[in-house]
C-alpha cells in the first residue's frame, strides 16, 4: 500500500487567529498518527494572512515533541532565504533530539511575494541556476563534517555533523525534477501547485537518477489536495472555500485576507469568469465523496507510479478536516486491497 503523509500551511480562518491555527496543527498531527500516516510537513510561507506556518523549524520540534511515529519535516525551507548554515544548525539540533524521526524538504521558491523576500534575503539580487546547486551542497557538507571557508577556515554546524535528517528537494519543474535526480535525493513534487508539469518533471527526474549513499533508486512522492467528506455534496460544500482561495489568489496575489468559511464562501456572487477559473483550477483536485476520492486517487497513483501520496486539504471544521484524511485512508487501503 503506498504510503499516505500530510503537508500542512496552518490555514488561518476568518474570524480566528495565526495562533489557533498552529494549535489545530498539532491536534491533527496526533490524528493522523493514530490513522498510519507516515510524514507530517510543515510549508515555509512568509507575509500571508492566510497561513500561520512561517517558522519550520520551531514547528517541526514543537510537532516531534506531541508525536512518536511520525517521521516531522519542512515542505520545505525554502532554502534561498536561509544561510545553509543556519539550516544545517536547526535541523542537526531537530536530528539529534529527535534520531530518525525528522525531514528536511529543500525548495527554491521565496515562499512569499518578492518585497518580502528581500526583506528576507537582504538583498535584490536573484539566484543563478548555478546558486541553488552550490547552496544545497553546502548545507548537505555541514552534516559529514566541516565546510571549510574560502581562506581555509574550518566552519563547523553544531551538531549537525553526525546528525543528517533526510533531505528531500521539491519542485514543481522539469528542472527540480532533473537536479533531484542528479544529486540522488528522493523527490516531492507540487502537484497542488504545478499539475500541469507533473509528467514531464517525474520523468526527467527517473531519467537523471544517479543513486547515492542515502538512496539507492530513486524516490517519488507527489503532493496534491483532497477534499474528502461523506457524501459528494458535502464535499463540494467543503470545497467552497478552496474556490474562493483560488480566486482571491489569482485577484490579489499574497495580500488576500484570512480564508473564508464555506457558509460564506458559497453565498459568495461570482462572476462567470470567476467560476471558469474556479472549474479550472478544481479539475485537477481531488474532491468529492469515498468513491470518487477512490476512484482519482487511483488514477493519480497509476499515472505517476508514486512511492508516497502527500495530501493538503483546505477544511474549516476541524472534525470535517480530520474526516478527510480518515477518508482518504480507508480508500488506499480499500485500493491496496
Amino acid at each position: 500500500m503506498v504510503a499516505l503523509s500530510v503537508l500542512d500551511t496552518a490555514p488561518v480562518w476568518q474570524g480566528s487567529t495565526p495562533a489557533q491555527s498552529l494549535r489545530d496543527m498539532m491536534e491533527l498531527a496526533r490524528g493522523v498518527e493514530r490513522l498510519g500516516y507516515r510524514r507530517y510537513w510543515v510549508a515555509e510561507h512568509h507575509n500571508t494572512l492566510s497561513i500561520a506556518s512561517s517558522s519550520p523549524p520551531v514547528l517541526v520540534g514543537q510537532l516531534a515533541a506531541v508525536t512518536s511515529t511520525l517521521r516531522v519535516g519542512a515542505g520545505g525551507v525554502m532554502l534561498p532565504n536561509h544561510p545553509p548554515l543556519v539550516v544545517a544548525e536547526q535541523f542537526g539540533t531537530l536530528e539529534a533530539l529527535h534520531p530518525g524521526r525528522i525531514d528536511l524538504g529543500i525548495g527554491r521558491a521565496p515562499g512569499t511575494d518578492p518585497l518580502t523576500a528581500r526583506a528576507l534575503r537582504r538583498t535584490a539580487g536573484q539566484l543563478s541556476d548555478e546558486d541553488f546547486p552550490a547552496q544545497i551542497a553546502e548545507l548537505a557538507g555541514y552534516f559529514d563534517g566541516p565546510n571549510t571557508s574560502a581562506d581555509g577556515h574550518p566552519i563547523h554546524a553544531i551538531p549537525a555533523a553526525g546528525n543528517r535528517p533526510a533531505l528531500w528537494l521539491l519542485g514543481s519543474s522539469e528542472s527540480s525534477g532533473e537536479l533531484a535526480g542528479r544529486l540522488g535525493l528522493p523527490y516531492a513534487f507540487a502537484h497542488h501547485i504545478r499539475p500541469d508539469n507533473l509528467d514531464a518533471a517525474l520523468d526527467a527526474y527517473r531519467r537523471a537518477f544517479r543513486p547515492s549513499a542515502a538512496l539507492p533508486d530513486p524516490y517519488v512522492m507527489v503532493a496534491t489536495l483532497v477534499i474528502a467528506a461523506d457524501t459528494q455534496e458535502h464535499a463540494e460544500w467543503l470545497s467552497s472555500s478552496l474556490g474562493m482561495a483560488i480566486v482571491r489568489l489569482t485577484r490579489e496575489g499574497f495580500s488576500h485576507g484570512p480564508h473564508l468559511p464555506p457558509a460564506q464562501a458559497a453565498a459568495h456572487p461570482f462572476s462567470d469568469e470567476d467560476r471558469a477559473l474556479i472549474r479550472q483550477h478544481m479539475s485537477v483536485r481531488v474532491v468529492g465523496g469515498p468513491a470518487t476520492v477512490r476512484r482519482q486517487v487511483t488514477d493519480l497513483l497509476e499515472r505517476t507510479a508514486a512511492d508516497e501520496l502527500m495530501v493538503i486539504t483546505l477544511i474549516q471544521d476541524r472534525e470535517d478536516r480530520f474526516r478527510s484524511y480518515e477518508l482518504l485512508a480507508e480508500a488506499v487501503a480499500v485500493t491496496a486491497g
